[in-house]
This record gives C-alpha cells, structure tokens and sequence, in this order.
C-alpha cells in the first residue's frame, strides 16, 4: 500500500501527456499534448511511427481507449533524457505529416495511406502448402483449410520499461514473451490460413489497454497472451494456462494476477471504485460470451504444454487478468514456466525449448479449431 502510493506520488510530479486517436475520412490524426513545450522528432521504421520527445522527467500517460482503422496499438519507453512513443500502423503503405502547435503546446502527427482509398494491410497470402497431409518436417501436423480468414492475436507479455519477472541469471520475462511469441507466429502462418497480428514485435511498452485494442480493432478470433510466471515458492514448476474471472482460482493465481495488472504504467489516476465499475462493464460486454471457447481453448492448450515439454501439469486456472478483460473473442494467458526455478530458467534460454513450447501452443491451437470447427 505505501509503495502503491508513493509510486503515485513520483508519477504525479511528472508532466501530463495526453495521446488521442481520430480518424477522419481520408487520414487519421494523432495529437500529442502537454502542459508544457514539446521538443520532438519523427521517424518511421517499418510499421512503426517512433515519436521521440526531449524530457529528463518522463511523463505521466493519459489517453482513452481508441478504435481506428489506421493505428494499432501506442506503446511507450523511457530514456536518460528522453521519452519514446511507438504507434504501430495497421497500413501496409503509408506516409505521415508531423507538425507542432505552441497554443496549447502539441504534436499532431496525420497519417495517410500512400495508395489511392484508404487500402488497410492485407492479411499476408498463404504460404505454399504441401501436396500430402499428413505432417510437416517439424513433427506439427496441418489442417484442413480454412474457408475464411480469421485472425489470431498473439500478445508477448510486457516490454519496454515493463520487464516482468527475471530469473536469478538475470533472463527478463520480456524477452522471453517475446521470442516465443515470433517463433508461433511462424508456425501458425507456415500450416494455418489465418493472419497472425502480434501486439508487439519490438522491446517496447504496450499498456494493456491497448494489447485489447489491437484484438478488437483487428477482429480477433483468438487471442493467446505469452508470459512466463515467478513464484516466491522455490520449487514452483511446470506451466499454467488462464481465463478469464473475476475470481481467481487460489491465491497464487489472484496475486499473480495482482502482479500483471499493477505494470509500472504511470497514467493518471482512476480511483479504485471507477476502476472496478469500468472493468465489470468491460467483463460483461466483452468476455461473458466467450468464457465457454476460452475454457476449452486453456484446456487444450495446457494439455500439449504439460505433453510435449513434460513439465509438472499445474492444470488451467482462472483469475480476473486486466489484459483479458476487454478482448472480444475467446482469450487465455499462457505462463509457461516459471523463471523464478532455476531449471526452467535455463531451459527458457535455449532457443530448442523455444520452438518446443510455440509448438505446443499451436498444438493446442489447433486441436480446439478441429472441436469447434464450423464445418
């Protein structure tokens, strides 16, 4: 409690950054205010804008939930001496026009498609395919086409300043996420007709808000979120799968849910009491349906994690994850094994294991797309 309020305490002496998203008819504006004057530069690197600001103080974040054709996801990280914005861009072409105001002082940055109507980035084509059926050389079996494009959300845990937990060699949650997260995502494009959107593919910040708005702004069908747990028990092993509820399971899943929802995010305050009314709105709009699909999703998914890598089965649980509570489709949190065991930490090094444990979730994956085929 005292450090939850001293934290607030730092993040009120900081800078008020306001962030919106508008999209207009033939562009989408981005404007960045604070209360004082803005030193910025623009770049882009492939699908990102990267907005640098000039600060020794950092600043507070204060930006609502958006919906836009045109922007993804914004995540953010801290410098010495500045402060970065990442706005990632669901264009496969485009180009921005970034101008200043000094009344009040912001950034606004306008983003164009570079092709005539607004195309948004298509899905990426279908990899070839091999005449036979049965299995690939990687020992992951294919399945029937699908009729339709759907897309599968991948979300590495954490990134940026937010590094998660770290094992006693100094390996970051972070990095890990992530590296799993790439390494599905080329399994899932190489045997399945879906489009995989990742939440981030850089070291960089994503506010959990914004994870969920990249699944709705990209009509998720699935959506898999990637971590690897830490325990204050020793000898605490094996992997976990989530759903979503407003009830954990058993304590351990309620502080670690506890854990992943208090990211070092300093955003303007929301009082306790609009907070659990604003998350209760979000639990019955977006997850109430899907709690059936996401069960049955977790159960699968845990049953090839515990056979193919043969780690302890600690079973699926549920705990009321922040970073599911918005996302309208079925949605789990995987941890996939625990840092904090030394054993585990070593294994979550090698690359091997990696590829071992992307495979087990698609696995997984696919065994609940063939139970809940649609024909």
């Amino acid at each position: 409690m005292f450090l939850a309020a001293l934290l607030f305490l730092v993040a009120q002496g900081q800078p008020l950054l306001k962030i919106d998203v508008n999209d207009q008819e033939d562009f989408t504006r981005v404007i960045i205010q604070t209360s004082s004057s803005l030193r910025s530069s623009v770049e882009q690197s492939s699908d990102l804008l990267l907005v640098r600001l000039r600060t020794t103080r950092g600043f507070r974040i204060q930006r609502e939930a958006f919906r836009s054709r045109v922007v993804d996801a914004i995540g953010w990280s801290q410098g010495a001496d500045y402060f970065m914005l990442s706005i990632k861009i669901a264009l496969s072409d485009f180009s921005y026009d970034a101008f200043t105001t000094r009344t009040p002082p912001q950034l606004v940055i306008d983003i164009r498609p570079k092709n005539q109507g607004g195309e948004e980035r298509k899905p990426p084509p279908e990899p070839p395919r091999a005449k036979t059926s049965g299995t690939e050389s990687t020992g992951v079996p294919r399945p029937a086409q699908s009729a339709g494009m759907k897309t599968v959300i991948i979300d590495p845990g954490h990134g940026g300043l937010e590094t998660g937990a770290q094992g006693k060699s100094g390996l970051l949650e972070k990095d890990v996420t992530l590296a799993i997260g790439l390494k599905l995502k080329n399994v899932i494009q190489r045997n399945l007709t879906f489009n995989v959107v990742m939440t981030r593919e850089k070291d960089i910040d994503i506010s959990l808000d914004n994870r969920a708005a990249v699944a709705n702004n990209n009509k998720a069908y699935l959506f898999i979120s990637i971590h690897a747990n830490s325990s204050y028990r020793k000898d605490a092993r094996g992997s976990e799968t989530y759903f979503l509820s407003m009830n954990a399971t058993d304590e351990e899943a309620r502080r670690l849910a506890y854990l992943e929802n208090n990211s070092q995010e300093f955003e303007a305050s929301i009082s306790s009491a609009n907070e659990d009314e604003i998350v209760m709105i979000l639990w019955d709009m977006a997850q109430a349906a899907y709690l059936k699909q996401s069960s049955e999703l977790a159960e699968s998914i845990q049953r090839e994690l515990n056979a193919v890598l043969g780690t302890k089965n600690r079973g699926i649980k549920q705990a009321p994850f922040k970073v599911l509570t918005g996302v309208a489709c079925p949605a789990v949190l995987v941890e996939v094994a625990f840092l904090s065991y030394s054993e585990e930490e070593k294994k979550l090094k090698d690359e091997e294991f990696q590829n071992r444990i992307a495979q087990a979730i698609y696995r997984g994956l696919l065994n609940y797309l063939r139970a809940n085929s649609d024909g």
